[in-house]
């Protein structure tokens, strides 16, 4: 036989392989748990796929096994072909449990995903990394932290892992593509959706120079509870986890609880004792989260990573271009006011987070601090009151 004719018959034996793992993790009722259970006890997939109902029996449920037994109808098997059409087209690849590039890192947590959707890089999921996550309404003092902290990390040869959501994940993506060590964006929809829409560029920019990675089927739309499910893998696939901000009750504090119980690091930044979100870092930390101010100890306690930092830019730079994403029909004021989250802050640093000049911006805190929104510090600092 040629080695094309080899090349070939390995491909088509590829092919077919993918197809009885998708088969098999379509099948109503097979989870990671159950999935895992019926491959350790009759091997890949398609040894499954051929195994008698009553052995089948012995590890999961009669109704899984039976579903396990039929046959794929029409529409699933057109469901799996357009699949495996999808896997071949540059940029994508399903990665299975068994597969050789299947994370290392989520081997190791209690339920791995049976196969990863992935469009992009997907040597990065094998990368060091740190989850960088928080709210989805965050200040602007808080967006400009998780881009500032997420690039410099990048910037010392980490990957930054994130929801893709709004706020700090955003923020967070961002600052990670502006670094070495990119960024990976878990998903809780579908690999083929993009959630929420007003990500779609920053999704399509992540998977171009980073990775976009999903365990969900294509199509599948953003259904709520999958998107804790999801945090999982994104304190899995990381070697420790920074929140920025949260609320008491965020979504973040599970991706934190869920880090710690996989053996993670959890950082927290802290804010002040009046930001509604800084509550949920404040709590971590009385938890025994890391208080940090700075990635330098971040880097300090990861030191089997052997990471070196490089000279990033200015926090007055990285804070204004976080800015650049505040919505833009937004009133001065209120533009102001989310500019100057809970921490005092003084008019010149205020002036570059919002881009206003000098004049502009006096006239509007002189109406905040009428209005009793702000109050006027010594040293002609600002803090916001309401």
């Amino acid at each position: 036989m040629s080695q094309m004719s080899h090349s070939r018959h390995d491909a088509d034996d590829d092919v077919a392989s993918l197809a009885c793992w998708l088969r098999f993790a379509l099948t109503e009722g097979v989870g990671s748990d159950s999935g895992r259970r019926l491959l350790a006890a009759f091997g890949l997939p398609g040894q499954v796929l051929q195994t008698g109902r009553s052995m089948l029996e012995g590890v999961v449920s009669p109704r899984v096994a039976a579903a396990l037994c039929k046959p794929p109808t029409a529409t699933r098997q057109a469901y799996i072909e357009a699949t495996l059409a999808w896997s071949a087209l540059p940029g994508h690849r399903i990665v299975t449990l068994a597969d050789p590039a299947y994370p290392q890192a989520l081997l190791n947590i209690p339920d791995p995903p049976l196969l990863l959707y992935v469009n992009g890089d997907a040597s990065l999921l094998q990368t060091d990394a740190v989850a960088v996550v928080g709210s989805r309404n965050a200040t602007a003092q808080g967006r400009a932290h998780a881009e500032l902290f997420s690039e410099e990390l990048s910037r010392a040869g980490l990957t930054i892992v994130s929801g893709l959501a709004l706020g700090i994940d955003a923020a967070a993506h961002a600052g990670g593509l502006r670094g070495p060590g990119s960024t990976v964006a878990v998903i809780g929809t579908g690999i083929d959706i993009v959630y929420p829409q007003r990500n779609r560029a920053l999704a399509q920019q992540i998977a171009e120079r980073g990775c976009v990675v999903s365990e969900y089927p294509l199509g599948t739309p953003p259904l709520a509870a999958n998107f804790p499910r999801r945090n999982r893998i994104i304190s899995g696939l990381a070697r420790a986890v920074l929140v920025v901000e949260a609320a008491a009750q965020s979504g973040s504090l599970i991706t934190a609880r869920m880090a710690a119980e996989q053996g993670r690091d959890v950082f927290a930044i802290p804010g002040s004792i009046h930001a509604p979100l800084a509550k949920g870092c404040h709590q971590l930390i009385r938890q025994g989260a890391k208080l940090v101010e700075t990635t330098r100890h971040i880097l300090e306690e990861l030191p089997q990573l052997q990471l070196r930092m490089e000279i990033v830019k200015s926090a007055p730079e990285a804070t204004q271009s976080c800015l650049q994403d505040i919505v833009a029909d937004d009133a001065p004021a209120a533009l102001v006011m989310h500019a100057m989250g809970y921490d005092p802050v003084d008019a010149d640093t205020l002036a570059l987070r919002c881009g206003l000049d000098a004049a502009r911006l006096a006239a509007l805190l002189l109406i905040l601090e009428m209005e009793g929104r702000i109050e006027v510090l010594p040293g002609a600092r600002y803090r916001r009151l309401s």
